[in-house]
């Protein structure tokens, strides 16, 4: 019996280990097991391939935001909601703070005295200058690929459009059912508002493959990421993802790709957490 026991303990404490060398390295985060982006919907697919990182495995909640930051700046009050109205300079503000706070090495360089020359935006006051700091091991915000290539499934994408599913009420807030009551028809302000519409408790609807909440709907995600396209030169805005409470179907879709000046704010703006290996 005693060998038995001894046995069994082992097995335990193995696959426990086990467990911590796959990347879980608390509750909050999952590990992105990296590649190339297989879901064909991918504005990525077959265009790169990411190494591995971690993720929030949902949106930074209010409750999180006031233990490291001590105010609360959202309008739609609640511990487990995500935490809105805030700008990217909030966000990596943030990431620093929790940084040091849990005794990691903060990822962020940030100068508030010193304007950014790369930003060229007319709206955006503050342009504080923000650089990544080298070999730094603290939280960050995710790359723009590498929330598309977690919103997308990863490595166990069925290739479905929303993140975890082609039917958007079953794993997204969005514009029809954020609100008092599911509305129809055409996307119109005006009905939203009307119908209350608001952010909810994250973890309530169905995960992704990878386990990962909210990535379609809720609040819109802050990414690391300058937005540039054809159109769009560097410098200008930032990159946000994922739709919001009020965004239309298409802007909930994981390949959907939406910018903000990095000053800017709204009740449908949050973030979620990044962290490198």
């Amino acid at each position: 019996m005693r060998r038995f026991l001894l046995v069994l303990l082992t097995a335990i404490l193995f696959s426990e280990a086990c467990k911590h060398k796959e990347g879980n390295e608390n509750s909050d985060f999952v590990l992105v097991k990296g590649g190339n982006f297989i879901n064909t919907k991918s504005n990525l697919y077959g265009k790169m391939s990411l190494p591995d990182f971690y993720i929030g495995v949902h949106e930074v909640t209010q409750k999180e935001w006031v233990d490291i930051m001590g105010n609360n700046p959202s309008k739609f009050k609640g511990d487990s909601l995500p935490v809105e109205t805030v700008s990217w300079y909030d966000c990596v503000e943030y990431c620093n703070k929790r940084s040091i706070k849990e005794g990691l090495k903060p990822y962020y360089l940030i100068n508030k005295d010193l304007k950014d020359t790369i930003n060229k935006s007319e709206f955006d006051t503050l342009k504080f200058t923000v650089r990544v700091n080298t070999g730094a091991n603290g939280y960050r915000l995710p790359s723009e690929a590498e929330w598309e290539y977690a919103a997308s499934g990863g490595q166990k994408s069925k290739n479905f459009k929303y993140s975890g599913s082609d039917t958007i009420n079953e794993v997204a807030w969005y514009w029809k059912n954020s609100g008092d009551k599911v509305l129809t028809g055409s996307w119109i302000w005006s009905e939203i508002e009307r119908n209350h519409g608001k952010t909810r408790r994250v973890g309530s609807k169905k995960p992704n493959e990878l386990g990962l909440y909210d990535l379609s709907g809720n609040v819109r995600e802050w990414c690391e990421d300058w937005y540039q396209d054809y159109e769009i030169p560097i410098g200008l805005v930032r990159s946000q993802r994922g739709g919001g409470w009020m965004g239309a179907e298409p802007r909930c879709e994981f390949y959907n790709r939406h910018s903000f000046e990095a000053s800017g704010k709204g009740p449908d703006q949050g973030f979620r957490l990044c962290k490198g290996l």
